[in-house]
C-alpha cells in the first residue's frame, strides 16, 4: 500500500525562458544553441539560486524548482520529475516546485535527444538523469554543510531539506547552507555516472503518494494554458478550412463583406512551406468573437486537389487491394513458414477487421499565440514534441529557426494531438502579416475536420491450430497510412526483418506478441493514399488500439472453434517459449505473473507452470510455487514509481527509439 503525505499547496513560480536553434534537414533534425542576450526574459536566474544541474535549483529561502522537460497534459509528469529529484537530494515535498522548460536543447530527453513526451517514456528515459542530478546536489549540499560545521561529510545525514550531524547534533537547513554560498561543487558527466544511486529499498519518497503540484496551481486558476495567453496588443485570429483535409488550394478569397464588420482587421491565406496546412485562411479581427464573424463572412473558392473526391469507402478499398498482393510492404515478424504450417494444419480461420479514422478531441481547444519581437519570434502554446514544432514554426515564419523561442504551457489534454504543431503555423503567419501578436483558437469544428486523427486501418488475421488445437501458425496484415513517417524523421522509423527499408513500427506494434506461435508472420503495408489523403497522427495507446484488438479477437475465435476456455487459451500461449518472451524484471512480466493470480483465483484451481524468466545464458524459472520471484519488485518499482502508472515498454527495441508497446501519450 502507498504511503500518503499530508497535501501542501506550492506556490506559483515563473516560468524560465530560453532560447535555441532547431533547424531541419534531410536526414531530420539539427540542433544547436542560439546563445544568451535575445531578450531580457530569458535572463538566467540570480546568482543567489544554487544549480547543481539544469534540471532544478534551490533558492536562498530553500525552495526547491525543478524544470520539467516534458509536455503536462494533466497526467503529472512535472510532479513526477521533482519526487525524482527530492528522493536523491533528500528534499522536503513542502518544498518541491514546478516549472516547465522552453525549447532550449540543455532540457532535450536525455535518451531520446529531443523534447518531446509520449510513449509513456517520461518516467523510464529520465528517472537516472533526474535520480543522478538529484544525488548531485545532496553531494554538494552535504560537503558545504561539513566544511560550515566543521565535522566529516560522511557523518552527515541528509533528510527533508535538513542536514544534520547526529553526533554534534548540529544542523543546517537547505536555505542556510545555499545561502552561506559554499555550495559550489560541480559535476562532470563522469562525476555523475560514477554517484552511487540509492536502492529500492532505501526509497523514502518514490512509491510514496504524495499531493501533485500543479494541482493548487489548476484550482486557484494561476496555472496558465495556451489559451490563457494575453500579450499587449494582441488580435485574434479564426480559421477558415476547406472542405477537403488535405491538399487543396485557396483559388480566391472574396473579403468584402468581412470589411463591413467591426473589428476586421484582414484575412490572411497560408502560405506554408512545411505542408503542414493546405488551403487554409485566417481571419484576423480585434476579438475573437469578431474574428469569427469576420471568417463566417468571407467566400472562398477552392481547388479541391489530388484528394477532392477520397473517401472512407475509397481508402477501405485501396487497403484491401494492398494486402491482396503478395509483395506488398514490409514484415515487422518473420518467424518460421505460417504458409506452410497452414497447409498442414487441422483448422484454418481467417477474420478481417477495420478501425475508422478516430479524433483526439481535447478538452482545450487547439491553439497557438505568435508575437515578433523584432528578429524573434515567440511561441505561446501547449506542446508535445517542441524540438520538431519550434522547427515548423521557423519554417512558417520563413526565419532562421535560432530566433524562436517556445513558451510551454500547461496542456488542457494532449492524447498525442498536440505532438503536431499546425495550430502554430495560422498564428505565425498573421502575426507576420498584421504586425500584432495573434492568437488563434479552432473552433470545434475545425480540430474535429483537420485533427491528426488516428488512421483508417485494414487487418486480416489468418491462423491455423493442430489436431490438438494448438496454434501452430498466425498472418496478420496490417495496412494504414503511417503517422509517424510523416515526422520526416528517420530515426522514429524502425528497419524491416526481411530488410526491405525502414517500416512504421507505431502502425503494428503490438501484433509481436508474447504469445508462442511458432509460424509467424506480421506485414505493414503502407496505404498510401489513405496517407495523403487523410494526414495521421498518433492517439492515446497508438498501433495496439488495433492491434491488440484484432489479436484478442483471433485467440477468442480459435477458443471457440477448439472448445477451449479463452482465458486459459490465453495462459497455455504465455509459456515462455516464443521469440518475444517477457522478463520478469520489467513491468509486463510482472503483468503476465498478475494475470496468472487472477486466473487462478477466477477458476479456483492452480494452472499449470507457464512462465519463465528467460535472459540470455538464464535458465528456465519455475514459476509455480505463487513465490514472488525474484525481480518482481524491480519491474513493479520500474513501472510506479513516483506514483505515476506507466505502460510498460515492450523489451525489444529496433530502431533508435525503439518500439514499445503503448503510443504517444
Amino acid at each position: 500500500m502507498n504511503k500518503h503525505v499530508k497535501n501542501l499547496a506550492p506556490e506559483t513560480t515563473d516560468l524560465s525562458r530560453r532560447s535555441f536553434l532547431v533547424g531541419t534537414a534531410a536526414t531530420g533534425l539539427v540542433l544547436g544553441y542560439a546563445g544568451s542576450g535575445i531578450d531580457q526574459a530569458l535572463a538566467a536566474p540570480a546568482p543567489a539560486n544554487f544549480e547543481p544541474s539544469v534540471w532544478y535549483s534551490i533558492a536562498p529561502d530553500g525552495l526547491v524548482t525543478v524544470t520539467c522537460g516534458k509536455a503536462d497534459m494533466g497526467q503529472h509528469v512535472a510532479s513526477t520529475m521533482a519526487q525524482i529529484v527530492a528522493e536523491e537530494l533528500g528534499a522536503n515535498w513542502k518544498d518541491m516546485r514546478v516549472q516547465l522548460a522552453s525549447n532550449d536543447p540543455k532540457f532535450n530527453d536525455p535518451v531520446l535527444g529531443a523534447q518531446i513526451t509520449g510513449g509513456s517514456w517520461s518516467t523510464m528515459m529520465n528517472f537516472d538523469a533526474m535520480s543522478r542530478a538529484g544525488a548531485a546536489g545532496r553531494i554538494a549540499l552535504t560537503e558545504a554543510a561539513a566544511a560550515s560545521m566543521g565535522v566529516p561529510a560522511s557523518e552527515l545525514v541528509v533528510r527533508a531539506s535538513t542536514i544534520s550531524h547526529p553526533k554534534s547534533k548540529k544542523s543546517m537547513s537547505f536555505a542556510d547552507v545555499v545561502k552561506s554560498g559554499k555550495a559550489t561543487k560541480t559535476f562532470t558527466a563522469d562525476d555523475l555516472k560514477a554517484i552511487k544511486l540509492k536502492t529500492p529499498d532505501q526509497y523514502t519518497m518514490i512509491g510514496v503518494s504524495v499531493p501533485q503540484l500543479d494541482i493548487p496551481l489548476k484550482v486557484n486558476g494561476t496555472a496558465k494554458y495556451g489559451i490563457d495567453t494575453m500579450l499587449p496588443g494582441m488580435v485574434y485570429g479564426a480559421l477558415v478550412t476547406p472542405p477537403v483535409r488535405y491538399g487543396a488550394a485557396v483559388k480566391s478569397v472574396d473579403d468584402s463583406a468581412a470589411k463591413k464588420l467591426p473589428g476586421f482587421i484582414k484575412a490572411v491565406t497560408l502560405d506554408d512551406k512545411t505542408m503542414t496546412t493546405t488551403g487554409w485562411v485566417v481571419a484576423v479581427a480585434n476579438t475573437y468573437a469578431q474574428a469569427k464573424k469576420a471568417a463566417e463572412a468571407l467566400k472562398i473558392s477552392y481547388d479541391g486537389g489530388p484528394n477532392a473526391k477520397a473517401s472512407s469507402e475509397a481508402l477501405l478499398a485501396e487497403a484491401k487491394r494492398l494486402q491482396g498482393l503478395s509483395d506488398s510492404g514490409q514484415f515487422f515478424v518473420k518467424d518460421g513458414d505460417p504458409d506452410a504450417a497452414f497447409g498442414t494444419a487441422a483448422k484454418v480461420l481467417e477474420a478481417e477487421y477495420t478501425t475508422n479514422i478516430n479524433i483526439h478531441a481535447p478538452m482545450e481547444p487547439m491553439n497557438a499565440t505568435a508575437e515578433f519581437k523584432g528578429d524573434i519570434l515567440h511561441i505561446y502554446s501547449g506542446n508535445q514534441f517542441a524540438t520538431r514544432s519550434g522547427a515548423i514554426a521557423a519554417g512558417a515564419a520563413g526565419i532562421d529557426p535560432k530566433f524562436v523561442v517556445m513558451h510551454q504551457t500547461w496542456l488542457g489534454g494532449g492524447f498525442g494531438r498536440r505532438l503536431d504543431a499546425d495550430m502554430m503555423v495560422p498564428a505565425v503567419q498573421a502575426a507576420k502579416a498584421v504586425g500584432k501578436p495573434v492568437k488563434v483558437i479552432y473552433s470545434r469544428e475545425n480540430d474535429m475536420t483537420m485533427d491528426f486523427s488516428r488512421p483508417l486501418t485494414f487487418q486480416k488475421v489468418k491462423a491455423g491450430v493442430d489436431g490438438d488445437g494448438k496454434l501452430v501458425a498466425l498472418s496478420h496484415d496490417v495496412v494504414s497510412a503511417w503517422p509517424t513517417q510523416r515526422w520526416g524523421i528517420p530515426d522514429f522509423l524502425s528497419p524491416s526483418v526481411d530488410k526491405k527499408g525502414p517500416l512504421d513500427a507505431f502502425t503494428v506494434n503490438g501484433a509481436d506478441f508474447f504469445y508462442t506461435v511458432p509460424n509467424h508472420y506480421v506485414r505493414a503495408i503502407k496505404n498510401e493514399m489513405a496517407h495523403n489523403a487523410t494526414p495521421s497522427g498518433q492517439l492515446r495507446s497508438v498501433a495496439p488500439g488495433w492491434t491488440f484488438w484484432a489479436v484478442e479477437s483471433m485467440v477468442d475465435e480459435i477458443a471457440h472453434a477448439t472448445g477451449k476456455d479463452p482465458a486459459l487459451l490465453r495462459v497455455e500461449l504465455l509459456d515462455g517459449k516464443g521469440n518475444r518472451v517477457f522478463n520478469l524484471g520489467t513491468g509486463t512480466g510482472v503483468s503476465v505473473l498478475q494475470l496468472k493470480a487472477s486466473f487462478e483465483l477466477a477458476c479456483g484451481q492452480t494452472l499449470p507452470t507457464v512462465f519463465a524468466d528467460r535472459r540470455p545464458g538464464d535458465h528456465r524459472r519455475d514459476l509455480s510455487s505463487g513465490r514472488k520471484p525474484e525481480g518482481a519488485r524491480l519491474g513493479a518499482t520500474a513501472v510506479r514509481r513516483c506514483g505515476m502508472h506507466e505502460h510498460r515498454a515492450r523489451g525489444r527495441r529496433p530502431g533508435v527509439l525503439g518500439q514499445l508497446d503503448h503510443g504517444l501519450v
